[in-house]
């Protein structure tokens, strides 16, 4: 076993401030993961844990979009200082301004467990497009990873119901 050590946030958050990348990883174990997040300036994914997830607002207030197994669309308010868990297959949306960071504690995945990244329709609502990997490693950034794929061609972001055009990547 090795040493046991605190990890510092307001040193990753400045960390993150200065760099580009959205998210720094504190660990990953053989059962549990946990990464430091700051909000992007877009974000309209809906993400299908395998596992439940634990976030907690560090600094700053999120607004969680999750869709119900009823299939309606819903938001959750994460203040600062609260912590707030999406239980495992509930599609999500964390979305807080880039001054904002979430710690976010899960389950690392298990080698047959697929994570999914969905986009809808602005206006009907139809699912746009999909995303299905395996994330092995949280380090190489899994939501940016998914977002170079929707946004590589229009036709993921045009909606086959009713036409409507998805905005391309946020400057």
């Amino acid at each position: 076993m090795s040493d046991l050590k605190a990890v510092n946030l307001e040193a990753v958050m400045k960390a993150l401030a200065r760099g580009a990348a959205p998210v720094s990883t504190l660990w990953q174990e053989p059962d549990m993961m946990a990464f430091l997040a700051k909000g992007r300036a877009y974000r309209s994914e809906f993400h299908v844990d395998p596992s439940d997830e634990v976030m907690v607002m560090v600094k700053g207030d999120a607004d969680v979009h999750y869709i119900t197994p009823e299939g309606e669309h819903k938001v959750a308010a994460v203040r600062e200082g609260e912590v707030f868990r999406c239980p495992a297959g509930t599609p999500h949306s964390p979305r807080f301004p880039p001054d904002a960071y979430m710690l976010v504690l899960e389950r690392k995945r298990r080698p047959e467990e697929q994570d999914r990244f969905l986009w809808f329709c602005e206006r009907c609502k139809a699912r746009l497009y999909e995303v299905v990997k395996h994330v092995g490693d949280y380090r190489e950034d899994p939501v940016s990873r998914a977002y170079e794929a929707f946004y590589s061609a229009e036709s993921h972001r045009t909606c086959t119901r009713c036409g409507h055009v998805a905005p391309g990547p946020a400057a």
